[in-house]
């Protein structure tokens, strides 16, 4: 390879909360609707609402840690840096696997509208075209990778609009429930809050694209956008949710007008506006899987350049960015490899095993807070500090913790396989736990990973500075 390059600074606040929505994918609100009705009976934005409350607390010890770790890694870099670099692994090596699966999940149900379409040609061809394209694209630059993406959620996010007024329309109409305002979606005889917590679990991975938008620090015009980016994505993308599965479920307050149950969206768009709507519908979610599949192919790649640069992956390989691109193009590869599994997997045991690790990241990114503020910096000095920096982190890692213990058993399971294959990794890469972690560093390369930054106030004609990365050798304090 030649020599390796350097991120490039050029992603201002709304180009990463809209990298952010992309990746979420607002019209996942339909794919998952029929699944998550059957889990919760007939309450979905319960289900939402839930993971919202969850997502917030959360999102809060996001913003507090990318402010003291200004660089991609994410709950890997934040677990590494405050509790331990062999724990950090771990944390990383889980997230991997719903990183490297969300491209999967958005390459799959690509195939499953282009099968409903054009249902004799070949399954594999579509996977084929997908991945070439997406991998591409996101090849070519970051920049280029947020503007296309920026086009393509505006046009979802008009779609569900539409949705909404329609089911209006309906709904004064005597279909469905024949109100438009009503408790019912929400709370109802036979909801249990088991089942609600089953179903929150199940569209956690929705939510996936707010700590995600972190992997982006080191391309952000400066790193002081990165709290107010991952708060606006959780929030604006949880209203979406929960606006459009409320008007979802007074349409369709069971599944009994639904054919295919696992992804109902097609039908959805039918029944709702007729043929025509049906056909803007579906070019809507393609363009926000497509838009989601641009972000999340870039994520889980920056993800694997931090490892690589950390030296827990193949240095030479996984820490190598293209000069000319700004991309970690050998990343931007192996992801798209990942993505041509699509031609067999269900859509319903991916999203699960997405969750196993998005919610042990989620996990343990609150605990993160209470490690650095409480213990490793022992800011934590009167009653405003313990609640910043204990109460609320503490709330949301129970939270999320309640949500983990109520996964699918095949979630489990998959995730304990992936956890345990971790472990060996890091048992053989560390000659059975005899060498540390931390000896794999090279301050050098992880210093060079992105381009130098100029003050803030230059940000919108220049490249911007903020504070030194930590894994660099100098903490920064909050």
């Amino acid at each position: 390879m030649a020599a390796s390059g350097s991120l490039k600074r050029n992603l201002g606040l709304w180009s990463i909360v809209g990298l952010g929505l992309g990746y979420m994918t607002p019209t996942v609100v339909f794919d998952t609707f029929g699944i998550v009705s059957g889990e919760t009976e007939g309450a979905v934005p319960s289900a939402y609402l839930i993971a919202l409350i969850v997502m917030i607390f959360t999102a809060f010890s996001y913003g507090k840690m990318v402010k003291i770790f200004p660089t991609a890694g994410s709950a890997y870099t934040y677990t590494r840096e405050t509790m331990s670099p062999g724990l950090g692994f771990l944390v990383g090596w889980t997230s991997l696997m719903d990183y490297l699966l969300l491209p999967m999940v958005n390459c799959l149900i690509a195939r499953l509208y282009m099968e409903s379409l054009v249902p004799d040609a070949p399954a594999w061809v579509w996977v084929v075209v997908y991945t070439v394209v997406m991998t591409a694209i996101v090849s070519s630059s970051m920049r280029g990778t947020a503007n296309f993406n920026g086009v393509l959620l505006v046009f979802a996010v008009t779609m569900v609009a539409l949705f909404c007024v329609f089911a209006i329309v309906n709904l004064t109409n005597g279909e469905g429930a024949g109100v438009v305002f009503s408790p019912e979606p929400f709370v109802h005889e036979g909801v249990q809050l088991s089942a609600l917590l089953t179903g929150a679990t199940v569209v956690c991975f929705s939510f996936i694209g707010f700590d995600a938008v972190t992997m982006y620090a080191n391309e952000a015009k400066h790193i002081s956008i990165m709290p107010k980016a991952i708060m606006l994505t959780v929030v604006s993308g949880g209203a979406i949710f929960l606006v459009a599965s409320y008007f979802a479920q007074l349409l369709f307050p069971d599944n009994s007008q639904f054919t295919i149950v696992d992804d109902p969206l097609p039908e959805i768009g039918f029944l709702t506006g007729g043929h025509i709507f049906q056909g803007f519908f579906l070019a809507a979610a393609f363009a926000a899987t497509v838009a989601s599949g641009l972000a999340s192919h870039a994520s889980v790649s920056r993800m694997l350049l931090v490892m690589g640069r950390n030296g827990v992956l193949p240095r030479k390989t996984f820490g190598y960015i293209n000069p000319k691109t700004h991309t970690p193009v050998f990343n931007i590869v192996l992801v798209g490899a990942v993505c041509l599994l699509a031609m067999s997997f269900s859509l319903e045991l991916i999203s699960a095993l997405i969750n196993f690790g998005a919610l042990i990241a989620f996990t343990f990114v609150n605990l993160t807070v209470i490690a650095h503020y409480a213990f490793r910096t022992q800011q934590v000095v009167d009653l405003k500090t313990t609640f910043n920096y204990v109460i609320m982190p503490a709330i949301g890692a129970v939270l999320t913790g309640v949500l983990w213990v109520s996964l699918h058993k095949t979630a489990l399971i998959g995730g304990v396989i992936w956890l345990t294959i971790g472990i060996i990794y890091l048992a053989v890469m560390t000659r059975g736990f005899q060498r540390s972690v931390r000896s794999f560093d090279d301050p050098e390369a992880d210093a060079q990973m992105s381009e130098p930054e100029v003050p803030e106030s230059e940000a919108s004609e220049r490249e911007v500075s903020g504070p030194e990365s930590p894994e660099s050798g100098s903490p920064v304090r909050d």
